[in-house]
This record gives structure tokens, C-alpha cells and sequence, in this order.
């Protein structure tokens, strides 16, 4: 036979389920056991500290309604969370204003609904040296930096909830998640930030799962305004991991808290994640961080030489640039390389020195240059085809162009003169040699004309 207090929320039971979806009661009202009601006081057993928070947030009035009609006006609401089941130890919280939790023995304790412990100040693992300063602006990462200096702002309180951040390894995500962070503690200085590799927090969770102190693991969490998961791909296969972030996620999205999370992939193509945690990924903003271009890459070289103080010519920050693409942490070891070879060997740098340094990252594959290829761009330089070049015309800009094509051709190739005639306009090799001479004068005295020249080598060297 029922007890009194368990007839009395079984009445407040039906009430409440005519009053929310199924789905919510079976997650906030099922799991809740009715202890004992007495002195004008309910009290209910609650799985942890988060089901407190949550229904006073979401359903404190449904629930002090209910109680009010089927026990009586000004029943009071206390909740009693178990530490450990089989000690019966639990943590209670005074009504009266006293917030410091402590810990009892096989003694009925209770939470007050209506007081909320002040939390203490926590280290947000944040490194100041990753901010929106530092963080190179260009198109490979425009739409996902902008979102991130709008979430700086106002934290939370914007469409990119979560914002999720993906791309390959070394291209910034790490470096603008941190800059969120720093940014929100800038402005925001009473928020509770916290950036956690992916990896951390796996670890972390498996120490509360032995030491059987999972709710304050789950309470923790649920207190952060701004939470930065890293790397979130690791989570893939952690059943127990995943199912336990899903509650820290839906408690924090619908708090209006905000979260960051990074990864290689986008969620689209994410496997060994739970679909429903895949799906809360999508709710936000997914930016992709591409590779940086020759522009950005060249910037951010630029930028570093500036803040180290160095001084490196910029025909080595271009080739260093135009050969280290895949992602900005090779830029800055180039730069580091470089600085310590030419310190310790007490030489000047150089191109050389930068092929030198830059051959032990990547593989550098020496652009290997054609007569057609030289012709072909020649004529695209001064809007010409390759047949009006071929022809017998001696129309200034054609000859121009042809002697150009040659010289280059005899520069940058291996070819003989009589292929090089042979390929460009059906001249033999003594007319190759005059164009050649005829360029070389012309460059040492017509500027304009020797720019035209370099520019096209350039063209021939990207």
C-alpha cells in the first residue's frame, strides 16, 4: 500500500504529465522518489544536482502549481541528492542562507530549491598568446574568425551556438578557439571560460567513473558560460564519454551558455559519433579553416618577422611562402629554423639557406620550365597568340615578343638555340643569338622594358 507522500505525488504526477510532453516527463519526473512530507515540507530524491538546477530553471512553477493544488498552499520544496548509494551519504544546502555544502551519514539531507552556492573562480587553461591580434585574417579563414570576434562580444547571446570549427591539422583552429576565450575574458571577466582538449576530458571523466564521483564531474561542467572542447573528434568510439557530454551540451546550449568545439572533420563525414550528438553539432555554425593561400601565408610570415624583430629579405619570405603551404605551423617553424641556422653557422639569409631549411619539411619540386610553356606565357603577358608570333611580322610588340620568348627560353631552359628557333616562329639559332643580345641591351637601358621581362620570370618561377 502507498504512503501518504508517495499517494501525494503519485496525484501531483498526473498533473504534471497533462502538462508536459511525454519525452520530458520520462527524463525530469520519472526518475524523482517522493522521500517524505512532513512540517509543510516535500521531499523528493533527485539523481544529481543537475536535476535540480534543470527544473528550477524549467519547471519550478509547474511543479510549486502542483504542489500548492494537491498537497496544499505553501508546501514547501526541498530536494535530498545521493554522493553514494551505498553509504547513503549525500550534500546538503540550508534554506536559510548557509551555502556551503557538507557531507552526512545515512541521514536524510536536503538541497533548498531557492539558494544557489556561489561558484569560485576557476582557470580557464586559455593561452593569452592565442588572440585575435596575432590571428592573420584572409580568406581561407575569414568566415570563421569573424564569427569568433561576434562571439568575443557577446557570448551566448548570438546564432553561432555552438560554433563548430573544422579543418586539417596546423591550419589555426586551435589558435582561434583560444582567441575566443581570451577574447569573452577581456570583455566578459565574470564569465566562466574553460578550454579542455578533447583528450582531457575523456581522461577526466574516466577518473570521476572510478572514483564514483561522476555528478561532480557533470555539476562542474554544467556551470561553464563558455566551453571549448578541442579536437572533439577523439570522443569517436566513447560511448560512456559521449552520452556524458550530450548532458553537459543540452544543459549549457539551453542555458543560453556558449560552446566552441574544433575538429578535423566536418560533422557531415564525422563516424564513431552519436547521431543525436552529430545532429547538436549542426545547430550552430560549422566553418570550415582551409588552407591558407600564398597571401595569407605571406602575411603571417610577415607578421612574425615583425613581432620577433627579425629581418629576412622578402624574396625569402616569398619563397618560403610559395613553398610552405599546408599549414601555419610549418610557416613559423621555417622562421625559427631559419633564425637558429643562421645564429649558430653565423650566415646571412638567404634563398639558399631558406631551400636549405625548408627541404627538411616539405618536398620541394623545382618548377621545370618548356620553350611552349615560355612562349605560351609570353604571349598571354602581352596579349598575343602563340600563331602571330610564328608569322613573318614585324610589327614592333610581335618582334618584341618573340626576342623575349627566346631569351627566356635560352635563361630557363636546357634547350639548344636551334630548338628554341625551331619553336618559336621557325628561326634558326643565329636569330636566337641576336635576340638575345638585342634583350640584354634593351634591359640595361629601357626600364620599363627590363620590368616586363622580370615580371614574366616571375610568372615562370610561381
Amino acid at each position: 500500500m502507498l504512503k501518504s507522500h508517495e499517494q501525494l505525488w503519485s496525484r501531483c504526477l498526473n498533473v504534471i504529465k497533462d502538462n508536459i510532453s511525454e519525452a520530458s516527463y520520462n527524463t525530469w519526473f520519472a526518475p524523482i522518489v517522493p522521500l517524505k512530507y512532513e512540517n509543510n515540507i516535500f521531499v523528493l530524491q533527485v539523481p544529481s544536482q543537475f536535476f535540480v538546477e534543470y527544473i528550477e530553471e524549467k519547471y519550478i512553477d509547474l511543479l510549486r502549481m502542483t504542489l500548492y493544488r494537491e498537497v496544499g498552499v505553501g508546501t514547501r520544496l526541498e530536494y535530498r541528492v545521493l554522493i553514494d548509494k551505498t553509504s547513503g551519504r549525500g550534500t546538503q544546502i540550508p534554506s536559510n542562507g548557509d551555502h556551503k555544502p557538507k557531507s552526512v551519514s545515512n541521514v536524510s539531507n536536503y538541497i533548498s530549491p531557492y539558494n544557489k552556492p556561489q561558484l569560485p573562480e576557476i582557470d580557464p587553461q586559455l593561452n593569452p598568446a592565442y588572440n585575435f591580434n596575432n590571428l592573420i585574417e584572409g580568406k581561407s579563414n575569414k568566415l570563421a574568425r569573424t564569427a569568433g570576434m561576434s562571439i568575443g562580444n557577446e557570448p551566448g547571446k548570438n546564432i553561432f551556438n555552438p560554433l563548430f570549427i573544422y579543418g586539417q591539422s596546423g591550419v589555426g583552429k586551435t589558435h582561434l578557439a583560444n582567441a575566443i576565450g581570451v577574447s569573452v575574458k577581456q570583455l566578459h571577466p565574470e564569465k566562466r571560460v574553460l578550454y579542455v582538449p578533447a583528450n582531457t576530458f575523456q581522461i577526466q571523466y574516466t577518473d570521476s567513473v572510478r572514483s564514483n564521483s561522476q555528478n561532480d564531474f557533470l555539476n562542474f561542467y554544467q556551470t561553464i558560460d563558455v566551453l571549448i572542447i578541442d579536437d572533439i573528434q577523439e570522443f569517436a568510439g566513447k560511448t560512456g564519454t559521449q552520452n556524458t557530454f550530450f548532458h553537459i551540451f543540452n544543459h549549457l546550449h539551453q542555458s543560453g551558455k556558449q560552446l566552441i568545439l574544433t575538429s578535423d572533420k566536418s560533422p557531415v563525414v564525422m563516424v564513431g559519433l552519436e547521431q543525436r550528438l552529430l545532429t547538436r553539432f549542426k545547430w550552430g555554425l560549422s566553418a570550415e579553416i582551409e588552407k591558407p593561400d600564398f597571401d595569407l601565408r605571406k602575411s603571417i610570415l610577415e607578421n612574425k618577422i615583425y613581432r620577433d624583430g627579425l629581418e629576412i629579405p622578402e624574396e625569402v619570405v616569398n619563397f618560403i611562402a610559395e613553398h610552405v603551404t599546408d599549414n601555419v605551423r610549418d610557416l613559423e617553424g621555417v622562421l625559427v629554423s631559419l633564425l637558429a641556422h643562421s645564429t649558430l653557422a653565423d650566415i646571412q639569409i638567404d634563398v639558399t639557406l631558406a631551400e636549405k631549411v625548408i627541404s627538411r619539411i616539405v618536398n620541394i619540386t623545382r618548377k621545370v620550365n618548356t620553350v611552349e610553356k615560355i612562349r605560351d606565357v609570353v604571349c598571354e603577358y602581352f596579349s598575343l597568340s602563340v600563331d602571330s608570333i610564328s608569322t613573318k611580322s614585324r610589327k614592333r610588340e610581335v618582334v618584341q615578343a618573340r626576342q623575349i620568348a627566346m631569351y627566356l627560353s635560352k635563361q630557363l631552359t636546357k634547350s639548344s638555340l636551334s630548338t628554341i628557333g625551331n619553336t618559336i616562329g621557325q628561326r634558326d639559332h643565329a636569330t636566337v643569338l641576336h635576340a638575345c643580345k638585342i634583350v640584354n641591351d634593351l634591359m640595361d637601358c629601357d626600364k620599363t622594358f627590363r620590368t616586363s621581362v622580370k615580371e614574366i620570370e616571375e610568372k615562370l618561377k610561381s
